[in-house]
């Protein structure tokens, strides 16, 4: 089906001096697949130095829409990146969510009531355009080697890396990594060549995705349909794309026919009787899936890493594949670098599994509450479903309870063996929380507090000090960031953060005196009151993969 609002780019293939040797080429850190997952890995490792050769066996990026729902910790992350405000400009913003019942609207929802971030809660937008700015943002570090059109045939893991024989076309050639982050998606050829099985469930219905160019009179926001009018008995999802691009998914019940669903005169025929008959149409791309919740039961073996749809699926409602995947990369990438340069022991990257394995865990569940509502297997399912969204229409108390997609969420580290509990106030932020966003002024201008902590990829302690004076200077390795709940004097204490409106320290839950240590993810290690330098270092070296005193 051609496309009207995209034409994917075709990447060249670059001859790799290792083909015709008969040695083994040897790099450091190699990447398995060239979709979001890995791509953002490779950036994330680029901008900490550590350079990668990154394998794809295609020459593009996605073809349609795919993930198109980036959540608010996504963007910041992309933020960091220096892709933040690409999204921005050419996405979708929206926050707005709307569920319907029948032909009634049942209640509406704001994902962001409150003021004062720099990200929305979503943006839409197809994942081709995110992937193809990696591509070229990779490409600008000079620290990634792109190898398309290179499949990996073969893999053989070890204590001290993997051996990848590699196919091209012109010739194999076997590549040996030290580190290997695989990321080749839900048939990940990495996970199939080690012989490591999901634990899951696949569920028995199946939903057609269609990519629709329109103008419909809908405005930017997500619209979810329960059992509508022009769709009986089954679901509808909604959710516009920039360039007059919408996405349309429509539940078909487990007896539908994937190929026969994909015709395009069937398709348009379903999204006809939504629209009725006034307004044109027209389709650029259409899928049928299954939904699937599982996971391998270890995302790391020996030096071996899975990331993304290769080590975790779940059910595209929710928005929590493309997400998660993102915080895989934003998890691993850090620890990985500093392993790599030699600033911290091989035991850190167990954290990784340690702590997006409970986050992929946690989606898991989001994913299948979510589908066992959206598709009730059986009367008393589907009574009980009926029941809550007749209630919600009316009672503010039953619309907790409606479950068209649990959407994304950061993940909390909680009992991460990196975090010092113990030490914060009550009120603070818990260890392993993602980091919150807040207005400041810098010098007197405008700024965000989430530009300030990203600003160097180190740990850092973030002091809350009323007169910017006391703050405590934190150890070797270790930033510091100090936000004032007064105005610093005029041309006095550069650099110190005004926390204008106080949203900052009531976001963090601070008080002056107060300070947080950071990691370089931005996930709060531990908190003080008034803290102690050594205490800091200690905590820092907890957070580093050295064991706690």
């Amino acid at each position: 089906m051609p496309g009207a609002t995209y034409t994917n780019p075709r990447f060249p293939f670059r001859r790799p001096a290792a083909l015709g040797r008969a040695a083994v080429e040897e790099q450091r850190v190699v990447i398995v697949g060239g979709g979001l997952t890995g791509l953002t890995a490779a950036l994330d490792l680029a901008r900490r130095g550590v350079p990668s050769v990154l394998l794809d066996e295609d020459d593009t990026v996605s073809e349609g829409s795919r993930a198109i729902c980036w959540a608010k910790r996504t963007l910041e992350i992309y933020g960091r990146l220096g892709l933040g405000e690409r999204f921005l400009r050419r996405g979708i913003t929206w926050n707005t969510g709307r569920v319907f019942f029948g032909d009634r609207e049942a209640y509406s929802f704001d994902l962001l009531p409150e003021q004062g971030h720099e990200y929305p809660a979503f943006v839409n937008l197809p994942q081709y355009h995110a992937e193809e700015w990696l591509v070229a943002a990779c490409e600008g570090t000079g620290l990634v080697d792109l190898r398309w059109r290179s499949r990996v045939a073969a893999v053989e893991n070890s204590a001290d890396g993997a051996m990848l024989s590699v196919e091209t076309p012109d010739g194999a050639y076997r590549l040996r990594a030290e580190w290997l982050l695989a990321c080749d998606g839900a048939r990940s050829a990495v996970r199939r060549a080690l012989d490591l099985p999901f634990t899951g469930q696949v569920f028995r219905d199946r939903f057609l995705i269609a990519d629709v160019v329109m103008r419909p009179p809908f405005p930017a926001e997500r619209r979810f349909w329960f059992d509508p009018p022009f769709h009986p008995g089954q679901s509808v999802l909604l959710h516009q794309q920039p360039d007059d691009l919408w996405r349309i998914d429509f539940q078909l019940g487990w007896d539908a026919d994937p190929e026969r669903e994909r015709e395009p005169e069937r398709v348009s025929a379903r999204v006809r009787s939504m629209l009725g008959p006034d307004i044109p149409f027209a389709l650029e791309w259409v899928s049928v899936y299954t939904f699937r919740c599982r996971r391998l039961e270890r995302f790391r073996h020996g030096r071996t890493f899975f990331l993304g749809d290769a080590a975790h699926q779940v059910s595209p409602f929710g928005a929590r594949g493309g997400n998660g995947s993102v915080q895989d990369a934003d998890n691993l990438c850090w620890k990985l670098a500093a392993v790599v340069v030699g600033r911290a022991p091989e035991t850190l990257l167990d954290s990784y599994d340690a702590e997006r394995g409970p986050a992929a865990d946690e989606n898991i569940l989001h994913s299948t509450r979510s589908t066992d509502f959206i598709t009730p297997k059986s009367g008393a399912a589907l009574a009980y479903r009926d029941a809550v969204l007749e209630l919600a229409e009316q009672h503010a108390l039953a619309r907790p309870l409606v479950n068209s997609g649990r959407l994304s969420r950061p993940a909390v580290l909680a009992g991460s063996p990196l975090s010092t509990p113990g030490a914060a106030p009550a009120a603070m932020l818990p260890a392993g929380s993602p980091p919150v966003d807040a207005p400041v002024l810098r010098d007197g201008q405008p700024e965000w507090l989430l530009r300030r902590l990203n600003a160097d990829g180190r740990f850092t302690l973030l002091a809350f000090d009323d007169t910017g004076l006391h703050a405590p200077a934190g150890p070797p390795g270790v930033g510091l960031v100090v936000v004032s709940g007064r105005e610093p004097p005029a041309g006095r204490l550069p650099g110190v953060l005004f926390d204008h409106s106080g949203l900052a320290a009531r976001r963090w839950g601070c008080a002056p005196g107060d300070a947080l240590l950071l990691r370089p993810d931005g996930h709060v290690a531990a908190g003080f009151r008034t803290p102690a330098r050594d205490a800091v270092q200690a905590a820092q070296r907890r957070a580093m993969g050295h064991a706690a005193a």
